[in-house]
């Protein structure tokens, strides 16, 4: 039987930990390879680190032909469906997978747009195919929230590779590196090199930074009245109650934030 080996494919899913794989490996020394190897044609889907395996060491396997597809994209939205439903992929890897399902069901709806006639018909059918792009379906899709499906975005587009490494490694948290993903490359790099703690330090330093001015107030006239007085005391007052509150806040944030890189880590 001839398989064949497609690097992209092989490279479209992050691939295993060094840890994963030895799990990996041996599971399939004690118990064989139960699962079949999933084939289009002769070209290899799904079961790459398997197939490498099995391989190394002689263990027997079987294929199973998936003959619904039609096109690579094809492919690559069965891939990405595939590692969606499985427990041990991360968030992150989880939304970047469901933003690629995003792109390539976008592209066929803009080719389907320019393909078609314009007609009532079309603009119905057309209008249920934007459906699943919109942000709260992808987001459930990959069991993350919309606003943490919308900060992978972020990074994606904006992050560093290393910024991305360390995300994908449990080095900073989601949340941490969209903030950080807003420094020029260089800070950026410098913040990975630092570690996890220059990275929340740095995340940190980013939020406090976009925080709004404190309010000042203009001392009262020489010839105020009292009641003009009193009425500059409360105002002072109520700017230092505001203040209150808003560390309160950030001190819920910072400790909400260093709970799940914890968790993460």
């Amino acid at each position: 039987m001839t398989i064949t080996i497609n690097e992209e494919l092989r490279a479209y899913i992050d691939p295993l930990t060094s840890d994963e794989y030895a799990a990996l490996e041996r599971s399939l020394l004690a118990e064989g390879c139960r699962d079949s190897l999933v084939l289009w044609n002769d070209l290899l889907i799904d079961g790459h680190n398997r197939y490498g395996i099995c391989q190394k060491h002689g263990i027997a396997f079987n294929t199973v032909q998936n003959e619904t597809f039609k096109s690579m994209e094809d492919v690559h939205l069965w891939m990405i469906d595939n590692h969606l439903g499985r427990r041990s992929v991360s968030d992150f890897q989880r939304g970047v997978l469901a933003l690629r399902k995003k792109e390539i069901l976008a592209a066929r709806l803009a080719q389907a747009k320019e393909s078609s006639a314009e007609s009532p018909e079309n603009a119905a059918a057309q209008s249920s195919e934007e459906l699943p792009l919109k942000r709260e379906v992808i987001a459930r899709a990959a069991r993350v929230s919309s606003a943490t499906l919308g900060q992978i975005e972020k990074i994606r587009k904006t992050a560093t590779p290393e910024l991305v490494s360390a995300v994908k490694a449990g080095a900073v948290s989601i949340n941490a590196a969209a903030v950080i993903s807003s420094l020029p490359e260089e800070q950026q790099k410098a913040a990975v090199a630092g570690g996890k703690k220059e990275l929340r330090q740095v995340a940190r330093q980013v939020r406090e930074a976009k925080l709004p001015p404190k309010p000042t107030l203009p001392p009262p006239p020489d010839d105020a009245s009292p009641e003009q007085l009193t009425i500059h005391r409360l105002n002072l007052r109520i700017i230092e109650l505001t203040e209150e509150r808003d560390q309160l806040k950030k001190k819920v944030q910072h400790l909400t934030i260093a709970l799940a890189e914890s968790r993460g880590s």
